[in-house]
């Protein structure tokens, strides 16, 4: 059975976006130091946008975890306002959204249906891990289903912003299964679910 895993930039204080819901690696809230940058491609090359692959030199790499994404709305309508209709086209990317009639991209699937039996039907299908990348939102809908969350630990304090989870109170253990530390302060926190 494959894992859902939530992989997501994080401020000290549990933030994954400003409050205006921001692309929080595009507005310096946490965008990769160039330190960073050899770490994270070398970890997680399929987490980063189709669009920059031959840039950063990693067009064609191996999927180390994930050959599947899914986000909510909001999270994809962040590129769709850039103009950038699939951010990871090497991906099989699922959109969740009660509200967008058609999708705009023919490698983006729309879903409208129960996010947890969706994703449920993922789970069954054979293949690698499925990243979750966000929002908030669907996150919190999806809580029971996250065997695994992948936190890129930035040195940042945001104050105020978007949590990790847009969810009701309801504590959940995880175990702690790797902690690393990487350039420029950032951490790579790895749990799972008990």
């Amino acid at each position: 059975m494959r894992k859902l895993t939530y992989c997501v930039a994080m401020t000290i204080d549990g933030f994954i976006a400003a409050p205006d819901r921001s692309d929080p690696s595009g507005t310096g809230l946490m965008a990769p130091p160039p330190e960073y940058l050899p770490k994270l491609l070398a970890d997680f090359p399929e987490i980063v946008p189709t669009q920059a692959h031959e840039a950063l030199g990693i067009a064609g790499a191996e999927h180390k975890h994930f050959d599947t994404v899914v986000e909510g709305r909001r999270s994809y309508e962040l590129g769709l306002n850039m103009g950038v209709t699939n951010a990871y086209s090497h991906l099989k990317h699922y959109v969740f959204s009660t509200t967008l009639a058609e999708s705009p991209d023919p490698g983006v699937r729309l879903v409208a249906t129960d996010p947890v039996e969706k994703i449920r039907e993922l789970k069954a299908e054979p293949g690698k891990k499925i990243w979750l990348v966000g929002g908030a939102r669907l996150a919190a809908t999806l809580r029971s289903e996250i065997d695994e969350l992948i936190i890129k630990h930035y040195p940042v304090v945001a104050g105020a912003g978007i949590s990790l989870f847009d969810a009701e109170f309801a504590p959940q253990s995880y175990e702690l299964a790797d902690t690393e530390v990487c350039p420029a302060g950032i951490m790579h926190l790895t749990y799972r679910k008990r």
